[in-house]
């Protein structure tokens, strides 16, 4: 399990990488904070602590300027891989709040509107050990439908709708799951699970199309089942066709998730050299080199652009025989 503070004696190489000293008393006080309070969680088993991460009638609000939002699928298909996500929250929050100070996070998981008690679940945005009890709310119901399809629509159209973030300059949505979502949000989805009353059924891609323009937004798809690359390669298409394939980032093992994350957000920033200098104490250089080729045909940020300026040409589209413009390539990136 990460821990919270600025200890790296479990990293591959212990003292090549050192947090900023500046922060060493907010570290240590996080890491004491941290031992006081015991471990978190991912394995509720009774359900969700639905006082903090009920979707119906709640609005999810931070006046940071730098917001991250990460829905997690829970359902069984994604077997350990979302408890592997959760239980690397100090690495996520201290790596990158070491490069934004006001980053705050919020992190959700999705099930399945058809089969699932708890198809959605959405916490407030957080930061430091409030992210654990975030986690500890969380409940990994491991359902799904079976057909390929998870209710991803269901909370996209709740951040879209009922999440606020009015000084945002750099926010960021992250999915994290391996299969496709629904064609529409109904209007009884939507008023039993988000309490939003709609005149009529609303489609999902025009939900993914206003959240591209609102947040930093990428798909982490996680290989589907065992050697099931031809399912894995239709939803990556079906995806593509929603959001555009410059959006979509391949996930090459459990254990990497966040740091694929943490890597698009680092080189966004300007930190990706730092962010690599810290991978490269943490992992061998053949895994650092895996996280790297993930991201490698993502979109360099422009520097005289402001706001979402990883997005590349809106007039670019992921559709099947469309060809997308990358403005260049990750090692080009200085």
């Amino acid at each position: 399990m990460y821990s919270w503070g600025d200890d790296t004696k479990n990293w591959k190489d212990p003292g090549a990488y050192k947090y900023d000293s500046a922060r060493a008393p907010y570290l240590d006080k996080l890491a004491a904070d941290a031992d006081k309070k015991g471990p978190r969680t991912y394995t509720r088993p009774n359900g969700p602590d639905m006082k903090l991460v009920s979707p119906k009638n709640k609005i999810i609000t931070t006046d940071s300027e730098n917001p991250i939002v990460f829905l997690v699928d829970g359902t069984g298909s994604m077997i350990g891989w979302p408890a592997e996500f959760f239980d690397r929250a100090p690495l996520l929050y201290q790596t990158l709040s070491q490069y934004r100070q006001d980053v705050e996070i919020a992190f959700g998981v999705i099930g399945d509107v058809n089969s699932d008690r708890f198809p959605y679940q959405i916490n407030s945005f957080g930061k430091g050990l409030t992210l654990d009890d975030h986690i500890k709310a969380l409940y990994p119901e491991g359902g799904g439908g079976g057909q390929v399809s998870e209710s991803y629509e269901l909370a996209a159209y709740h951040i879209l709708n009922n999440c606020k973030t009015p000084k945002a300059k750099s926010p960021f949505l992250f999915v994290f799951g391996d299969e496709k979502f629904y064609e529409i949000v109904t209007q009884k989805q939507a008023e039993h699970f988000l309490g939003i009353k709609l005149e009529g059924e609303v489609s999902s891609k025009d939900v993914w199309k206003a959240l591209n323009q609102k947040f930093n937004l990428f798909y982490l798809q996680k290989p589907y089942g065992h050697g099931n690359e031809g399912i894995t390669q239709e939803v990556k298409q079906y995806w593509a066709d929603a959001i555009g394939i410059q959006h979509i980032v391949d996930i090459p093992s459990a254990d990497r998730a966040v740091d694929v994350a943490m890597a698009i957000v680092a080189r966004y920033w300007g930190q990706f050299g730092d962010f690599s200098k810290s991978m490269l104490a943490r992992q061998d250089s053949r895994t650092v080199g895996k996280v790297v080729d993930s991201i490698r045909y993502i979109p360099a940020p422009d520097p005289n652009a402001s706001g979402k300026s990883l997005l590349v040409d809106k007039g670019s589209k992921g559709s099947k025989g469309s060809k997308i413009k990358m403005s260049r390539r990750l090692d080009d990136d200085t």
